[in-house]
């Protein structure tokens, strides 16, 4: 499903140039729970951006669902980013003015999805997520774990292959924490979506199918 290979990144800062990844290559199989391990700087999040094509990378090929991503247009990239690939942040970053289900409503908006298709996606991923009760309340009203499933929802709306979820776990305490992992693995069986993690947690970490453990750029081990 994602296959990297021999990928270098570089990106200038001041007067130096910053090598965030070194000739790694990697793959992803459909359906595969892993998680990329690493200290800050190491290169998880640029990685993550190259895998949801939000970044080319400097050398290297990399393939998404079997397209080399640097034959495609701008245009085309983001056809296949919105189609096929969800993302998961650390600040959940939902829509403020919106309330559960608009946030979670927006990105099939944005795909023109057909109104009646999307009440029916809404209602269903709200009900996984355990969130019915707290469709109409804003984000400023939910805790930091229900945020976080409000996000997941919104990722999983669009029924991607994949999910990047960049430091999912990052501001929930522990207890809160493990009930989101929980639910990401129920929905990774479930649907049969592929969760790629970038993360500090051992518990991610623990859940995970597979680590791959980052240091300066490249795999380690």
């Amino acid at each position: 499903m994602i296959q990297l290979t021999q990928v270098s990144h570089y990106f200038s800062l001041g007067n130096s140039t910053v090598r965030a990844l070194k000739q790694l290559s990697l793959h992803v199989d459909s359906g595969e729970m892993v998680a990329i391990t690493g200290a800050s700087g190491s290169g998880k999040s640029t990685l993550l951006n190259i895998m949801g094509c939000l970044t080319k990378p400097s050398l290297g090929r990399v393939e998404i669902l079997g397209q080399d991503i640097g034959t495609l247009s701008d245009v085309d990239r983001t056809r296949l980013r919105r189609r096929h690939i969800a993302f998961i942040f650390q600040s959940f970053n939902l829509i403020p003015v919106l309330d559960c289900q608009e946030n979670i409503e927006y990105p099939l908006m944005i795909n023109r999805v057909p109104a009646k298709q999307r009440k029916v996606r809404v209602t269903d991923v709200l009900a996984q997520v355990g969130l019915q009760a707290y469709a109409r309340q804003r984000p400023e009203q939910l805790s930091g774990g229900q945020r976080q499933r409000v996000a997941i929802a919104r990722a999983l709306v669009t029924e991607p292959q994949f999910v990047l979820a960049d430091e999912p776990t990052a501001n929930l305490d522990s207890a809160t924490a493990i009930e989101i992992l929980a639910l990401m693995a129920r929905m990774n069986a479930s649907l049969g979506t592929a969760f790629i993690f970038a993360t500090h947690d051992n518990k991610v970490s623990h859940m995970a199918q597979r680590v791959l453990a980052l240091e300066d750029g490249a795999i380690r081990g």
